[in-house]
């Protein structure tokens, strides 16, 4: 979600500013803004759109200073206009503010009763007015601030400057992250370890109610009591480089070509293939898997939809019994956790905010917590009893491709575990497993020899109005994750379904206009899935069916097929994830949809 950078430096810092926020342009913006103090006095340059158009209003009129702080807003409180772009600025402080302060309205009232003028609609200004009100009362600007977000009610991360005060920085977290790097000469306030590589390696993360003060190149931290707090200096391994496209005309067409390596590297984590078996390191985890009474999985988005693909994992091979919900769901509603339950959650990020929120809660209640992450220097990973990494790399398209099935791969490993650890499969079966996982990234690698014929399939869906996908067993969350992704960046309404729910109501939508994609292996589900394409094609629906060999002959004519390597049943989760990916791909090209960076999406999901 929103990114931000602040500086107490030793140069003139914006224009350092805005190329720090360009390493966090995936999460996904609407606005953004850069504020320097400028001999003691606030200014500050503001754009709605992308970052260009900020750099256009720094070219027009430069901005100086060496100490300031950057945002790239995605709007929630107030439309994506300069007036609501951040940093917010009050007579003595600017900020910049990631979340939602809940209880803005109240305080604004207080404030506005006092005398202070408002210029946004935003729930932000709220807290550069109360910084400024404290300070009017005679605190000096880091008591000021401590007082202040101790009021606010909700989810931020806030960097604050002040007016006549050169060198100080102030931040605080509470939700969303916010790190602190620490330089020879400067220190820094940033979103995460990434968007601090250019400056430093080191780096200590915030937790929750801390309060950060830096003054030059010293930084002191302290907890939500104003105790001094003794946060860890780490080393991140976050790159310094500015990822690039690779040749490729966006950042999804990377990610997808990919897939092979990346998902080779996380097989390589958990599988040894001298075997094959699944790596025994990770006693703990073993011990939770034989022992738990249930597992409850939690995610959302695309994340939510590996986790279903989880659970028939872990059913069928573990007889473990799973329950899952969207973590926006699970954590509102007083779910009953059972003794010795195990609770998964996963998070591309992992800082998705109602995950974290909700592994909080399962932890809280006595679950052992395991995580499923992509960044192991999030907070999931960190405050998770048990992290199972994927190795997908930076992800920079808002619409995930290759964390999705880097995802998968991790839970196929950790599902064959749990199957090994509970008595439920035998040596045989792992090394079956196994050999099955490891051939993934040679299948994927062949299926990409039918790009030309998906891209050519997409164009015609792209004139679509709607889109329906269909499948059965693990193929059902692949079609809700193909339509999600077919809406997220061609803006195509689309909607996925359990093959056998299509007659219990959404055959009333199939007529010659409505593309249904149908997902169908050639697996113990393949005969009532081609039985409920028939039903839909004896209504005139125009079917794609996604198949591999045996499975297209099988099936008699259709609209049009696509070819997808024969396997194990077992895998074809992550096989099956590569057409619907490439579909939405190619339909956003057609329709001159942004793909990388999808109106109102964003990536990395840090509110409620």
């Amino acid at each position: 979600m929103c990114g931000i950078v602040g500086i107490a430096g030793t140069r003139d810092v914006a224009p350092i500013i805005v190329e720090a926020l360009k390493r966090l342009e995936y999460r996904g913006y609407d606005s953004a803004g850069v504020a320097t103090l400028v001999d003691g006095k606030i200014e500050r340059r503001r754009a709605p759109g992308k970052l260009n158009n900020l750099e256009a209003v720094l070219r027009k009129t430069p901005l100086s200073g060496h100490t300031g702080i950057g945002h790239t807003r995605w709007a929630t409180h107030g439309a994506p206009t300069e007036a609501n772009a951040h940093p917010h600025a009050s007579a003595r402080v600017a900020i910049v503010h990631n979340g939602i302060i809940e209880n803005f309205r109240e305080l604004r009232e207080e404030l506005t009763a006092k005398g202070h003028k408002f210029q946004s609609e935003t729930d932000s200004e709220t807290a550069a007015h109360l910084v400024t009100d404290y300070m009017d009362q005679g605190l000096a600007p880091a008591e000021a601030a401590k007082k202040a977000v101790a009021r606010l009610i909700g989810a931020y991360s806030i960097a604050m400057i002040f007016k006549d005060h050169e060198g100080l920085l102030v931040g605080a977290r509470k939700g969303p992250p916010l790190a602190v790097g620490y330089g020879d000469t400067e220190a820094y306030l940033g979103s995460d370890a990434f968007a601090l590589a250019p400056f430093t390696n080191r780096v200590a993360y915030l937790l929750d109610g801390d309060v950060a003060v830096i003054e030059g190149a010293q930084a002191s931290i302290f907890d939500d009591q104003g105790r001094p707090a003794n946060r860890e200096i780490k080393i991140t391994s976050a790159s310094t480089a500015m990822v690039d496209k690779a040749g490729h005309s966006h950042f999804m067409a990377k990610e997808i070509h990919e897939q092979p390596e990346v998902i080779s590297h996380t097989l390589a984590h958990y599988l040894d293939p001298a075997g094959p078996v699944v790596r025994r390191h990770g006693v703990g985890l073993r011990k939770t898997l034989a022992k738990a009474s249930r597992l409850t999985i939690s995610a959302c988005g695309t994340a939510y939809y590996a986790g279903m693909v989880g659970k028939y994992w872990f059913e069928k091979l573990g007889r473990l019994a799973v329950e899952i919900d969207v973590a926006s769901e699970l954590r509102y509603r007083n779910p009953v956790y059972p003794e010795n339950g195990a609770a998964l959650f996963v998070s591309q990020s992992g800082e998705t905010a109602d995950t974290l929120a909700a592994l909080r809660d399962a932890k809280a209640k006595g679950q052992t917590t395991i995580a499923v992450v992509n960044v192991a220097e999030s907070s999931i990973a960190r405050e998770a009893d048990i992290v199972l990494p994927t190795y997908a790399g930076p992800e920079i398209g808002v619409a995930s491709t290759k964390a999705f099935t880097c995802q998968l791969a991790a839970l196929a490993s950790f599902a064959i575990a749990a199957g090994v650890a509970r008595g439920n499969l035998s040596e045989s079966d792992e090394k079956t497993l196994c050999a099955s996982l490891l051939e993934t990234p040679r299948h994927i690698a062949e299926f990409f020899k039918q790009e030309p014929a998906v891209k050519a399939v997409a164009e015609e869906i792209a004139k679509a109005r709607d889109v329906l996908y269909m499948g059965r067993g693990a193929s059902y969350p692949l079609a809700l994750e193909g339509a999600l992704k077919l809406k997220e960046i061609s803006y195509i309404h689309a909607e996925g379904y359990a093959a056998g729910e299509m007659k219990h109501g959404p055959i009333a939508l199939i007529d010659e206009a409505v593309p249904i994609i149908v997902l169908a292996p050639h697996d113990v589900h393949f005969e009532k899935t081609i039985s409920n394409m028939q039903e839909v094609m004896a209504r005139g629906g125009k079917v794609l069916l996604i198949s591999d060999s045996d499975g297209i002959a099988k099936a008699g004519k259709v609209w049009a097929h696509i070819e997808v390597p024969k396997t194990n049943a077992f895998i074809t989760p992550l096989l099956y994830a590569i057409p619907v990916q490439l579909l939405a791909y190619y339909a956003a090209i057609a329709k001159g949809t942004d793909v990388d960076q999808p109106r109102n999406l964003a990536k990395s999901v840090t509110v409620e």
